[in-house]
């Protein structure tokens, strides 16, 4: 009889338990957690909670109102918006972002402003002139040509120095070119030493020419026999006359 009364009062006490919510694999499947629609609803309130009870829950934000939408409301902005525009143009300061006002005259486009020349531009030269006027132009300019004759170099005077310049007009061969006979021995040592005495090569070419060069080359100057001493280059001297 004991273990009767026993078992009927469990069978009581379970009719009486409510029953416990689906929380095993089938509700992680569904995302869904105890009392919410989902998952990460059910995190988002456990998390505020411990927030809460923490004391470290953070300030509440409130969230901006809704925009209003309707025609009458945007198309007021739309000239509010306008007129803040203009606005600011007709009061521009020079400074950028640049907008320039309405009241702006139009700029004015320049024709053929004082030295620039237009002379590239087909269609503003056919408007000033044809090709015959182009033609006497041209032949106006050939008319103004002056061609000047070569003279012969004129002398220093009060110096009997050999003029260089008038040796290299006169010259033909290319430097290195042997055209005199000169000796081998020791040739080297003079050279140097004779060139070191001269501040510049145009000094040593006019001092070679005095002292018997370009047949005769008693310091040793020009020893390979081209006729220009210490490295002296007639070349400058030649292209000036175009050779």
């Amino acid at each position: 009889m004991r273990y009767l009364i026993c078992g009927v009062a469990s069978l009581a006490l379970m009719a009486c338990d409510p029953s416990m919510p689906d929380s095993g694999a089938g509700v992680a499947e569904r995302g869904q957690g105890v009392g919410f629609s989902d998952y990460d609803s059910y995190q988002s309130y456990h998390k505020e909670r411990e927030a809460r009870l923490n004391g470290t829950a953070p300030a509440t934000t409130i969230a901006a109102p809704p925009a209003v939408s309707g025609g009458a409301l945007d198309e007021a902005d739309s000239v509010a918006d306008s007129n803040a525009r203009i606005a600011a143009a007709a009061a521009n300061s020079g400074v950028a972002p640049l907008n320039a006002s309405p009241s702006n005259a139009a700029p004015a486009i320049v024709e053929n402003a004082r030295g620039i020349s237009g002379e590239n531009d087909f269609d503003a030269v056919a408007a000033q002139r044809d090709i015959d006027d182009d033609a006497r132009l041209i032949a106006e300019n050939r008319a103004q040509y002056q061609v000047v004759a070569p003279e012969a170099l004129p002398t220093r005077e009060g110096s009997n120095r050999p003029n260089i310049v008038a040796f290299a007009l006169q010259t033909t061969n290319p430097v290195g070119t042997a055209l005199y006979k000169r000796g081998g021995f020791n040739a080297e040592a003079k050279y140097q030493r004779a060139c070191a005495s001269y501040a510049s090569s145009d000094l040593a070419q006019e001092d070679f020419l005095a002292s018997g060069g370009p047949e005769k080359d008693r310091k040793g100057m020009d020893p390979d026999g081209d006729g220009f001493a210490c490295s002296w280059n007639p070349a400058p001297f030649r292209a000036v006359r175009g050779g």
